[in-house]
């Protein structure tokens, strides 16, 4: 008669469990999109803001404390989005499950609570005088509501939860300026311009996602308008997006700005008509997959942009 080796059974099994479970955190709280969320608040607080140079953007105590605030607070508002979203994740995205199958909802309503708890209190933190102290705390905890709101109703009302999106997007690059209240204008032209983008890709996932979405009883844009009428809305932000770019880039060569002109044209207003025209003919998944796809590259070449502002 052998014996089972110590590392057999059900303890092994947990560990297993917790392994696997430590390996889709990253893309529980979604990773790369915090990245995207890390790259800027930096580049709007050193480039954008022009309040110190890198290297001291860095290491201000303050503005890592609202640099881990607004990230615990996104990461929260992910896991609360996939507890919502259980039933509808194991249709659209069965690979990617982890709530309800390694991350209890119970636990995943737990760590929502923490890191949104915690996020809103380093916000509070990261003001230097009362005024930002209040004016970050107010915005952040708004965030924290508006992303439960979105998961636990706004998504599954037409348009409402796209806008929602967008709003937190535009908040999100609007953050360094509370923090420094300098009243530049630009960091409002570019969190207009996250915002119009950002409703663009939530009608295009909304698009995307129809089949899930139909099954639990959504609401979403295209399941009441139809995808042709959806498409049109995605179209109307578009174009609002094409023109203030546009316009921006007309004015720059004027204050001798020619290298962020020539950026804005070739990476963004280009990409933004041929993204307009994939908009116009698609109609199957995998191309709403792919405008999705557009729309992060186009974001980041955005974000990119404040190298030359």
């Amino acid at each position: 008669m052998t014996t089972p080796p110590p590392d057999a059974g059900p303890p092994a099994a947990g560990r297993a469990a917790a392994g696997s479970l430590w390996r889709a955190v990253p893309g529980l709280v979604r990773w790369p999109n915090l990245v995207i969320m890390l790259l800027s608040l930096v580049l709007v607080r050193s480039l954008l803001l022009r309040g110190q140079p890198l290297a001291e953007v860095l290491l201000a105590p303050r503005f890592g404390l609202l640099v881990l605030a607004a990230l615990l607070v996104a990461a929260g508002g992910y896991i609360i989005n996939d507890y919502y979203d259980v039933k509808i994740d194991a249709i659209n995205r069965p690979d990617r499950l982890v709530v309800g199958r390694l991350l209890g909802r119970r636990q995943a309503m737990l760590a929502h609570v923490l890191l949104s708890g915690v996020g809103v209190l380093l916000a509070v933190l990261s003001g230097a005088g009362k005024r930002q102290a209040l004016a970050i705390g107010l915005v952040t905890l708004g965030a924290a509501l508006l992303l439960w709101g979105y998961s636990a109703r706004f998504k599954r009302v037409a348009l409402v939860g796209n806008i929602s999106i967008g709003l937190l997007t535009a908040a999100l690059v609007l953050l360094p300026e509370l923090q420094l209240l300098t009243a530049r204008k630009a960091v409002w032209l570019y969190a207009l311009a996250a915002f119009l983008l950002t409703v663009v890709r939530e009608i295009i996932k909304d698009i995307e996602d129809m089949r899930g979405d139909a099954q639990h009883d959504c609401r979403t844009l295209p399941l009441v308008w139809g995808v042709a009428r959806s498409k049109w809305v995605a179209g109307l932000f578009l174009a609002g997006l094409g023109a203030l770019v546009l316009l921006a880039a007309a004015a720059l060569p004027a204050l001798g700005r020619w290298p962020l002109a020539a950026w804005l044209l070739a990476l963004v207003v280009l990409p933004l008509a041929w993204l307009a025209r994939l908009l116009w003919v698609a109609d199957r998944r995998r191309h709403f997959r792919q405008l999705s796809a557009w729309c992060k590259g186009i974001m980041l070449a955005g974000v990119l942009s404040m190298l030359l502002a």
